[in-house]
């Protein structure tokens, strides 16, 4: 596959585990990573971050094939398994570090961003407003190695089995036709 193919976006939706077990599963996605972005501290560490006190987001950085998948698609799946009304909060995680967030990296990014975001307000999907910030990408700082492939790999701790996992179930029911073989 050539490299042309491939697009990077990063996304927060809450505890970046959950997204991340997601992402894993959707068929066109090459590569998720769970990080930070949006803070002012450089190079922080998941300590730093739950402090509150950098500004970052948890994230995870999506490499995806714009062959097998798109922008479109990626959003769709992002509206569907995190709560983008609740401002700094997706369930009992709170924190700013919890938000809903949009990192784009180009106008193309960006514009697919407001576009879905004004096609659910319109479409009254949710009962609250939409909070998802739209954010220009500036960096991604990659989580420390054990905060890698979590569910996968730690899928009967309790926190995987009652947060993250009614997510993955709710993504395989809604997009089972565009899962992983």
């Amino acid at each position: 596959m050539s490299n042309a193919n491939l697009d990077t976006i990063t996304l927060g939706g809450g505890c970046y585990w959950c997204i991340e077990a997601i992402y894993q599963r959707l068929d066109g996605v090459q590569t998720v990573e769970s990080g930070f972005s949006g803070g002012t501290m450089k190079n922080p560490s998941y300590r730093d971050v739950c402090n509150g006190n950098t500004g970052h987001a948890e994230v995870v950085q999506i490499t995806y094939d714009k062959t097998k998948t798109n922008l479109d698609e990626i959003f769709k799946v992002f509206f569907t398994v995190h709560d983008p009304t609740t401002l700094n909060r997706q369930g009992a995680d709170e924190g700013t570090q919890y938000r809903s967030a949009i990192f784009y990296r180009n106008e193309e990014q960006k514009k697919a961003a407001e576009s879905i975001i004004k096609d659910l307000t319109d479409a009254h999907v949710y009962a609250d407003p939409i909070v998802t910030e739209i954010t220009p990408f500036t960096v991604f700082y990659k989580a420390e190695d054990y905060h890698q492939d979590y569910y996968n790999q730690h899928g009967s701790q309790p926190y995987c089995q009652i947060v993250i996992r009614p997510k993955v179930e709710k993504f395989e029911k809604v997009f089972k036709d565009r899962m992983k073989k």
